[in-house]
Parts: C-alpha cells; sequence; structure tokens
C-alpha cells in the first residue's frame, strides 16, 4: 500500500517541528516513535484511557485518536515539556508527596490533565477535578492520592492569588 505523506509543521514544547507522516499516522506515534518522547503512552488506542493524552492548544486530547496531520500549525505540549530549568512543576511535586504514582504508566496522562485544570486558575471542589480527571484511568491509586494531589496544588494556587 502507497503511503500517503504530508508534511506537518508544529510546534512541540516550545520547539518548531516539521516532519512528513502518513496522513493515518496519529499524533502518539509522531510524538513517540519520531520525536521520542516517551511519556506519551500508548495504551488502549481507541482514547479510552487517557495515557497518551497531551495539550494541543490549551486543550487536552488523547493523542492516540488524534492525526498527525490535523496537528499541523498547532502547539503541542507534552510531560517533557513541562519541566522549567530543570525542574519539575508543582502539580508533579504534589503527585509524589500524595503518593499519587505507583506504576506510573498513567502518570505523564493524568498530569497533562491536571495542568490544564489548573491552568483556569479556579476554585475547584473535589468533584469538579474528578470530573474533569475522568477521561484518565489508573489501575493502581484508587484515584484519591491523584485528586488529592489536584486539590492541594489549586488551593496553593488560591492562596498565592489572595496575596496579590
Amino acid at each position: 500500500m502507497k503511503k500517503d505523506l504530508r508534511l506537518v509543521e508544529c510546534i512541540v514544547n516550545g520547539k518548531e517541528v516539521a516532519e512528513y507522516v502518513d496522513v493515518r499516522e496519529s499524533l502518539l506515534e509522531m510524538l513517540r516513535n519520531r520525536l521520542g518522547l516517551t511519556s506519551v503512552k500508548k495504551g488502549c488506542e481507541v482514547g479510552e484511557c487517557g495515557a497518551c493524552t497531551v495539550i494541543v492548544d490549551g486543550e487536552t486530547i488523547d493523542s492516540c485518536i488524534y492525526l498527525a496531520v490535523w496537528a499541523n500549525g498547532k502547539n503541542i505540549r507534552t510531560l517533557e515539556g513541562l519541566e522549567q530549568n530543570g525542574e519539575i512543576t508543582r502539580i508533579q511535586e504534589a503527585f509524589i508527596e500524595e503518593g499519587a504514582i505507583q506504576c506510573g504508566f498513567c502518570t505523564p496522562g493524568f498530569v497533562m490533565s491536571a495542568t490544564v485544570l489548573l491552568e483556569k486558575g479556579e476554585e475547584l471542589s473535589r468533584d469538579a477535578i474528578r470530573k474533569h480527571m475522568a477521561g484518565n484511568l489508573c489501575r493502581c491509586t484508587g484515584y484519591q492520592n491523584i485528586v488529592n494531589a489536584v486539590e492541594k496544588v489549586n488551593r496553593e494556587q488560591l492562596k498565592e492569588q489572595q496575596k496579590r
């Protein structure tokens, strides 16, 4: 079968990327296989588990069901792109502090979903956190510690906003 290749030009973790990809290739495949961004996990491949969650133009998407060609002209962030000056983000620290990590397979997707939620800067109830994170599945932690981590950072953000 002949491949139909298209040029995809986008920004990934702040860097310009230009890749020729098969029109049937998922963003997950492009990120992992071509760019070596292994935080983007290959789980269910049908958009159900959230292990492949990345941020595209400020919104979380399941990269396993998002074609790479759709990323043309977009700004994409993966877990690798969150650190700044060699430091992990506050939500990543909170996941560690709250024991929200066991095997770690689902963690990048959860962190990416939490990042978008926290970037909104709104006060969040535990139910709102659970609802937003519902697209991510974990088989190890039972979710409680994940919600605790997001809630902890949200409270810290709100206190910081009040000081300003």
